[in-house]
């Protein structure tokens, strides 16, 4: 296997808030960012991993640094050293530099930057492998596999012997569940009419054009005003109909009571959930949310720190959907460990794909958690938000509202070189003529 001989970060912005693209109450000009990370090694033909980590514009710098600070940890080491052992790797990343881990500890900057890192390492093993992400997962032993996680903190309710024998249950029927994916995909609903800044005449045209490509779940943005709210609401109502499947997501602004008088307002409209009701940080007012709507899902996720936060949220009841990012959980190592949990507790996990980059790397995530760990797509759909694949080598399939499996080998990441090239910031021609701040 190839050594790693270098790490290379780049800053790179697109400005989404030209077109409020993202808009939701608690961003309401969001520029999608990626600190986006290339390892580069010493196999011939310029084998590189490739990895990045949201964010929405200003300090994405910050991470960027942390990326930095953290690239000593794998500069100079071999695949085969990390591989072999990738649950010992990850907790060297996040604990193995005390005064590095300070900064979180396992939450914030010096997480989001860890996840760019482990990602890239195992875009880069996948190609190694030349294997998708998904598929090195889902061909794993489960031996192994569970060796590629850390239950620190976690084994009170989820033990390696637990996992393992769960991974084990599921073993028999991966290939006809393999096979069902390839041949049909995996469920998806669309963002792209919900946004908080759309007009009517654009929520309209945009909740046509989705039923005509065939989406039957369809997510609005809310909190703002709620009489706006209620607008909206009717308005995609009255396009997308009855039997159409309308979520809502109201992006943490509402306070415990009033995201409960608010969503029994908007309860006349069915909604399937209410994602981020209130602070992302408060488990029990979730539950609460969740006891007294009585009927509407809660799903939370998206800001979720770590697998800490995840198992207390199961443990609560306060979730029906579990929403893990992979690029704010410390990568795909403790986004593994967080299916599992949310599969004992038979929470369906639906992974966050609003962002730069997001839903390339959430199809490798469900698809192996339904062949694999679940087993089920049962109140499971993934996230789709049309906006920025152009700039991935492989990106996003989307067909009939339905993630198509992605075959070439890695986690789908890569970005063209000449998009990397306009979109660096502050000196890329994409910011050139922008009014946008251009600090640091």
């Amino acid at each position: 296997m190839p050594a790693i001989t270098r790490v290379e970060v780049k800053d790179i912005r697109f400005p989404t808030s030209r077109s409020l693209d993202g808009s939701d109450a608690m961003n309401p000009a969001p520029d999608y960012s990626a600190t986006y990370v290339i390892l580069h090694t010493d196999a011939p033909a310029g084998l590189a991993g490739h990895g990045l980590t949201f964010t929405i514009g200003r300090g994405n710098e910050i991470c960027v640094t942390a990326v930095r600070s953290l690239s000593g940890m794998v500069e100079g080491r071999s695949l085969a050293s990390i591989t072999e052992n990738m649950g010992a790797f990850w907790r060297q990343m996040t604990s193995g530099d005390s005064q590095l881990r300070w900064l979180g500890p396992e939450k914030g900057v010096i997480h989001l930057a860890t996840a760019a890192i482990v990602n890239a390492i195992w875009d880069l093993w996948a190609k190694v492998e030349d294997k998708p992400l998904w598929k090195l997962l889902a061909d794993m032993p489960p031996d192994e596999l569970v060796r590629c996680l850390d239950f620190r903190f976690v084994s009170d309710v989820l033990t390696p012997e637990e996992a393992l024998a769960m991974l084990r249950r599921q073993a028999g029927g991966k290939a006809i569940r393999e096979c069902e994916l390839i041949e049909f995909g995996y469920p998806a609903y669309t963002t792209s009419a919900g946004w908080l800044g759309y007009s009517e005449e654009k929520i309209r045209r945009l909740a046509r054009e989705g039923l005509a490509e065939g989406w039957t779940h369809f997510k609005q943005k809310v909190g703002g005003d709620l009489q706006d709210d209620i607008r909206r609401a009717r308005i995609l109502r009255e396009e997308i109909g009855e039997q159409a499947v309308l979520m809502m997501d109201a992006n943490q602004v509402w306070d415990l009571d009033e995201a409960i008088f608010n969503m029994r307002q908007l309860a006349q409209f069915s909604p399937m959930w209410i994602e981020e009701p209130t602070s992302p940080d408060d488990i029990l007012g979730h539950a609460e949310i969740r006891r007294r709507l009585n009927g509407i899902g809660v799903a939370t996720g998206e800001h979720c720190h770590n697998r800490v936060m995840f198992k207390q949220l199961l443990q609560a009841g306060a979730i029906d959907y579990c929403q893990v990012d992979v690029a704010r959980l410390g990568g795909f190592n403790e986004a593994i460990l967080v299916l599992l949990l949310a599969a004992k507790f038979g929470v369906p996990v639906c992974p966050h794909g609003g962002g730069v980059g997001l839903c390339e790397y959430i199809q490798h995530l469900s698809l192996f958690d339904y062949i694999a760990v679940s087993g089920s797509l049962e109140g499971r759909v993934l996230e789709y938000v049309d906006h920025l694949h152009e700039h991935f080598a492989d990106p996003v399939r989307v067909e009939r509202g339905r993630y198509r499996v992605p075959t070439a080998p890695g986690s789908s990441i890569a970005m063209h070189a000449a998009s990397l090239t306009e979109h660096l910031f502050p000196d890329g021609p994409a910011w050139q003529f922008s009014t946008a701040p251009r600090t640091p």
